[in-house]
Formats: structure tokens, C-alpha cells, sequence
């Protein structure tokens, strides 16, 4: 970054911090959605016109009448009411309208900054790609939808819903690194942890493998075809693990595989971060990346309560608490790693071995 942006610029950070938070809305709106089952009750995609729901008896007849001619009410939905269609249409509705909201507050900012001169060419471009990117979450979420118009799909199929959640993450995982560098844009000098940096930047990664599994685990329904712990009816790998084929389809469409590699991968995504938080806390790394420190111990260890607990439970309303505080240990996992930009390999030698030296 160069200019204003390269100096760092607080307001321009919590301006990020906000959008951040607003994508962990459309996580806690578009988690309830699929939990409740509401991902295809709207038949209509109208990005810049939507903006209102229905407000009479007469508009909502007609939106329930697309409904109706979806596989999805004809195969399991038949006696729905036009009460229960809306307590499942405005939660979706609302997912939407938040992701519309979330653009304006990105869009308007940024050209109020770019015009005062407080944000970069380089940031600029930066921050259009990450909206560039946001537009297209936002259109595979409306494809997803549509799978539901066409054809005779009764769910949001896993092969959208995980990619779907996984760009959400990294574009989570971008914006908030961006915001906490404008913040903090001078990493303190860090000797000889450049180890504990490598591997918080791998826990990054396994956290967002790990939710991208999770998803997978969500949409195809993997939650309630095993539900013990550690084992699964009595067996490391479940039965018919590979029985679909090809051999790679196992991994996306049989429900015990899915589950099966959601487990191992949490299970090496947490040891790992737990080594991170370890080493973190013993480190001479200050007290607010201490305290980050900490936080990170405490939401994985109850990330994967939670997990074990959704697993036994089978309850889809603990998976949706175990999806966001997933998202809450990605953002906690990211602030460690940040804190730890100036780290490095070297650690320098002690006063009087210096003094030999010279």
C-alpha cells in the first residue's frame, strides 16, 4: 500500500471492522435460513428492486404461489400454511436485505474516503476486488436458489453451499487482516517466533478447510447418519466410506465420508491451533497479543465441545451455534497471526555474550 493507506489510517480500519462484522451477519442470517429450512421459499432475484416484502395479503399469496410450484413443496412441504410460508420467507428476505445493506456501507465509504484522499490507488483496487468477489458470494448464493426453481432439487446442493461458505470466509479472512493493518500498520519486532507465525498461518488454513467441510456436513444432511464420539457405531471408518463411484464422489455426496473427514479435519485443525495458542501464551509476545492468545484457547476448545455435542445431539440448532463460533475462532486465529507480523527467526544474543563477540 502506499500513501495514506501505507501510513495506516484508524477510521478507514474500523470502517473494515464494520464490514467484517456485517459478513459475519449474513453468516448468522444465512445460517438460520438453512437451518430452518427457508433456502428455496424465495422464487424471485431482484438485487436492486427487492428491497421491500411483501405487504399484502395479495402479494404474499402470489409469492407463496411460486412456491408452490417448486419440487421442493410438492415433495415435502404439501400442507404448508401461508403463516408458516412467511416465518420461513422473511428470515431469508432479511438475509438478503442485510447483504444489500452491507454493499451500500462498503460502496458509499469508500468513495467519501477515496475522494478525501484517505485511501491509496493500490487499496483501492484491493477493496474493489474484495467487493468484486462479495458480488460473486452473492450470486452463487442466489444460483443455489435457483437449483430450487428448475428440475427437481429439494435442497441447496453441497457442491454450492461449501464453495459458498468457504469464499465467504476468505473474503472474511482478507478484509479483516486489511482492517487490522490499517490500524496497527507498524508490526512490533518479534525475534524468534517466526516458527509460532508459520503455524498460525497453517491454523488459517485448517480452520477454513475445516468450516468448508462443515458445510458440506450441513447441506448434505452427513449430521444424522452417525452420531457417536470418538467412533462412529462402533467404527474408526465408518461402512461403505467408499462406496459410491467414482472414488472422489464419496467425498462430496456419501454422507459418512463427509461426516468422516469433517471429524478427522477438526480433530488435526484442533491440535494444531491448540499447539498455536500453547506456544503463544508461553512467548514473550506482549499483553494484548497474550489476551488474543488466550481467546484463541477458549473458542477452540469450545468450537469443539460444540462439535462433539452437535455429533451426539444431531441437532441442527447446535450445528448453527457451532458454524458461527467457527467463524468467531477464524477471526480470533487471524488477530493472533496479525499480531505476529514482526516475528522473526532470529533471537538476539544476551548482553554479555555480545560483549564476547566484539
Amino acid at each position: 500500500m502506499s500513501g495514506a493507506a501505507a501510513r495506516g489510517d484508524r477510521l478507514v480500519g474500523t470502517w473494515l471492522l464494520v464490514i467484517c462484522f456485517m459478513i459475519f451477519g449474513m453468516v448468522v442470517g444465512g445460517g438460520h435460513a438453512r437451518t430452518i429450512g427457508a433456502g428455496f421459499v424465495i422464487q424471485t432475484w431482484q438485487p436492486f428492486t427487492g428491497i421491500i416484502p411483501p405487504l399484502t395479503h395479495a402479494a404474499w399469496e402470489r409469492a407463496f404461489g411460486l412456491y408452490k410450484a417448486t419440487a421442493q413443496y410438492r415433495a415435502m412441504q404439501p400442507k404448508m400454511t401461508l403463516v408458516q410460508f412467511q416465518s420461513l420467507y422473511l428470515p431469508m428476505f432479511f438475509d438478503r436485505d442485510w447483504g444489500r445493506l452491507m454493499a451500500v456501507v462498503f460502496l458509499v465509504p469508500l468513495a467519501v474516503f477515496r475522494l478525501g484522499g484517505r485511501i491509496s490507488n493500490r487499496l483501492t483496487a484491493w477493496l474493489l476486488v474484495l467487493f468484486g468477489l462479495g458480488a460473486g458470494e452473492a450470486t452463487m448464493g442466489w444460483y443455489m436458489t435457483y437449483q430450487g426453481v428448475t428440475g427437481s432439487v429439494l435442497q441447496p446442493s453441497p457442491l454450492y453451499l461449501g464453495p459458498h461458505f468457504v469464499l465467504a470466509m476468505l473474503i472474511f479472512t482478507a478484509m479483516l487482516w486489511t482492517a487490522l493493518t490499517l490500524r496497527n500498520p507498524e508490526p512490533a519486532p518479534l525475534p524468534g517466533l517466526a516458527r509460532l507465525r508459520g503455524l498460525l498461518s497453517v491454523s488459517i488454513g485448517l480452520i477454513i478447510a475445516t468450516i468448508g467441510l462443515g458445510a458440506l456436513v450441513a447441506a448434505s444432511g452427513a449430521l444424522k447418519v452417525y452420531n457417536t464420539f470418538p467412533l462412529m457405531d462402533g467404527h474408526a471408518l465408518p461402512p461403505h466410506a467408499l462406496a459410491l463411484h467414482p472414488l472422489w464422489l464419496n467425498f462430496l455426496a456419501n454422507k459418512a465420508t463427509v461426516q468422516f473427514d469433517h471429524r478427522v479435519m477438526a480433530t488435526v485443525t484442533a491440535i494444531v491451533v491448540v499447539i498455536a495458542a500453547a506456544m503463544g501464551l508461553r512467548a514473550p509476545v506482549g499483553a494484548k497479543a497474550r489476551d488474543l492468545f488466550l481467546l484463541l484457547a477458549g473458542l477452540v476448545s469450545l468450537q469443539y465441545i460444540l462439535g462433539m455435542s452437535t455429533l451426539v445431539s444431531g441437532m441442527a440448532e447446535l450445528g448453527y451455534v457451532h458454524e458461527l463460533n467457527a467463524v468467531l475462532l477464524l477471526a480470533a486465529c487471524i488477530a493472533c497471526r496479525h499480531a505476529l507480523r514482526g516475528a522473526t527467526a532470529a533471537v538476539p544474543l544476551p548482553a554479555y555474550e555480545m560483549k564476547a563477540a566484539e
